[in-house]
């Protein structure tokens, strides 16, 4: 669908700013600049977090317009956010100053454009972040590195208020006040919302301001979404707190400026914060664009500059692929079961829309347990369950399932505790929300774990095949879910009974085979066949969905005849399923070994649309199939 979307060049921020004078308006002004484009960007993209980059806006603003010391500059103050969710807003405040390229704003989670999380490979990025609580030790340690340097600056460093559940925060505070780090400034973006819903109804963070005291810190109050309080809070800050690490809890409202995100965003009745992630409906985008662009205009009216000049284009929106979401068919197999089984219990760390857990928490309340933001906690608590009886289903997305708690799931394992660990959002795609959010190092960051066994469905009943497994099975599990909707030709292959290191045969073809797991791998290997076929080379496709375990005879079996093997993986290439393989078939000692070759990532996942992302890495149809046919002619040849 196209649609007629508007943005503020960057000339007219210029135009803004030197035309008020009054910083306070001025600031305004430019945090509502900021927001349209911000606004654009996201539409533009088909996703991104407007209500972290609105809340945050205003903060933005004033910290880049009146409060930092040459923010441009190579010895100049250093602002970063830990919560990273932000990055479109500030993405858009930078394109107004001028420090990032104006073209960069049309694309937005594009390859070879900006990433949906902050990523040092962009100007003016100090961090990567996106992945939570890890910002004030990254400015600590910034600080340290200057000072043997002789570098006398300032950092500062926004983080959310859900963000706080994170342990990491409270370990950075005691080291800062040791140091007397009077360069460091902390800003919570306090908007009360984190994920999914009120950051009080997940895991309170009780008194913000006796907590950062208690550790030495100096500590200011304001609302965050007024400039003149900024103002305020800033010169006491320097002025009363010059010698110590600061924190400035800015209460905000999450999607502050528009009406459309802020009041309307959790109506009365309603538990769901509507605009974390998504992009908006397209009525929502109008009202919220005439909001803003009142607003902005008002404000040049007082100061007798003309209404903005936008920029207007006809965009075609992202197509929103269709099929059935896994976490979803997962989640409501997960309520049947618990039903009938009363050890079942369901822990999430505040992605229970992401994770499927929506049926579970409303039809069985008292055996749902919401986590917070805080996988280490949250993968205890579930060995401790475990310990009396129950069985826990422990839940989050892959990327931050298997590495924050590894420990404490190793040591769940030392003890031999039954766990199923179910991650979301597995694998390259979705690539829009960049490498902080792409799981593709949890296969071989788990598959080490003693009696941890690592499966991944295809599609729909392989899913609940998979559930079944879980449940029956002696070993804990982790549970590997692809979120984007599956293809027609992954929820055509159904499923058959699970049996652990075996798989099934999905395509019959000639002496070149192909393995993979997954509703990713296995479409993109489904069309690499018609692709080869045409070329008259027939693959056989085999689903494996054991990621951590083979069996030596199956593998045996099902290679027989076979001359081209290849092993294709929604991960990198060391520590997955490949390894497995080749070191198993190695291991029989055969008189005949095929031609092996395992495709999977080699480099940091990159960021963009999921058809351009599975190309640039060598995982679309196109790109396997060609070298699928290199490799088979060239051993023809030979």
């Amino acid at each position: 669908m196209n649609i007629s979307l508007a943005w503020l060049p960057a000339d007219e921020f210029t135009r803004i700013l030197n035309g008020i004078e009054d910083p306070h308006d001025r600031s305004r002004a430019f945090a509502d600049a900021s927001r349209i484009n911000t606004l654009y960007s996201i539409m533009r993209a088909g996703s991104g977090h407007l209500g972290s980059s609105f809340s945050a806006a205003d903060t933005v603003a004033w910290l880049l317009l009146h409060e930092m010391r040459s923010p441009f500059g190579p010895d100049g103050d250093i602002y970063f956010s830990s919560k990273g969710h932000d990055a479109p807003g500030l993405y858009a405040s930078l394109i107004g100053l001028g420090a990032l390229p104006e073209e960069k704003l049309h694309r937005l989670r594009r390859l070879g454009g900006l990433p949906g999380h902050p990523d040092v490979s962009i100007p003016h990025m100090h961090a990567n972040t996106g992945s939570l609580g890890m910002g004030i030790s990254r400015a600590k340690g910034m600080i340290l590195a200057d000072r043997l340097a002789g570098v006398n600056r300032r950092i500062y460093v926004l983080t959310g208020d859900g963000e706080l559940q994170e342990g990491q925060n409270w370990e950075a505070l005691a080291g800062a006040v040791h140091h007397a780090m009077g360069e460091l400034t902390v800003i919570v973006d306090h908007n009360k919302i984190q994920s999914d819903t009120w950051v009080a109804d997940v895991s309170d963070l009780g008194d913000l301001e006796a907590k950062f005291r208690a550790f030495g810190w100096g500590v200011l109050r304001c609302d965050g979404n007024s400039a003149r309080e900024l103002d305020t809070a800033f010169r006491l800050r320097h002025k009363e707190h010059s010698g110590m690490p600061a924190v400035i809890i800015a209460d905000t409202v999450k999607g502050a400026g528009a009406v459309t995100f802020a009041a309307t965003s959790m109506p009365a009745g309603e538990w769901r914060y509507r605009f974390h992630s998504g992009a908006p409906a397209t009525d929502d985008y109008v009202s919220a664009h005439q909001e803003l662009l009142a607003s902005l205009n008002s404000l040049l009216s007082r100061h007798g500059l003309a209404p903005a000049e936008l920029s207007v284009a006809d965009v075609a929106l992202p197509v929103k692929a269709t099929g059935p979401q896994l976490p979803q068919v997962y989640g409501r197999a997960l309520v049947e079961r618990a039903l009938s089984d009363d050890r079942i219990v369901a822990l999430d760390a505040d992605l229970v829309l992401d994770t499927g857990l929506i049926p579970f928490s409303e039809t069985l309340p008292k055996r749902f347990f919401e986590c917070g933001i805080a996988e280490q906690d949250m993968v205890s608590i579930a060995g401790g369950m475990a310990s009396r009886g129950l069985l826990p289903f422990v839940h989050s997305f892959s990327c931050f399932l298997h590495a924050r708690p590894n420990e404490q799931m190793y040591t769940n394992a030392s003890e031999h505790r039954k766990i199923v660990y179910v991650g979301s959002l597995a694998g390259l795609i979705p690539a829009a929300p960049g490498h902080s959010h792409q799981a593709v190092r949890d296969i071989s960051a788990l598959g080490a774990i003693p009696g941890l066994v690592v499966v991944e469905p295809a599609n729909s009943a392989a899913t609940e095949a998979a559930l079944d497994f879980c449940i029956a099975s002696e070993s804990s599990t982790y549970l590997r879910l692809v979120s984007t909707p599956v293809s027609a030709e992954a929820e055509a292959l159904g499923a058959e009974p699970l049996t652990v290191g075996r798989g099934r045969v999905v395509r019959s073809g000639g002496t070149a085979m192909a393995i993979g797991s997954g509703p990713i791998v296995l479409t993109q290997l489904m069309r690499a066949a018609r692709l080869l076929a045409a070329e008259g080379i027939e693959l056989t496709v085999v689903d494996l969905p054991w990621l951590n375990r083979i069996d030596s005879d199956w593998l045996a079996d099902v290679t027989a005849g076979t001359d081209e093997l290849f092993v294709v993986e929604n991960h990198y290439t060391h520590g997955g399923q490949a390894d497995l393989i080749a070191r198993t078939l190695l291991e029989r000692g055969s008189e005949k070994v095929p031609a092996f070759c395992g495709i999977g990532l080699t480099e940091v996942p990159k960021c963009g649309t999921e058809a351009e992302v599975l190309d640039a890495h060598g995982l679309s149809a196109e790109q396997l199939a060609k070298r699928f046919q290199a490799r088979i002619r060239l051993s023809t040849h030979h």
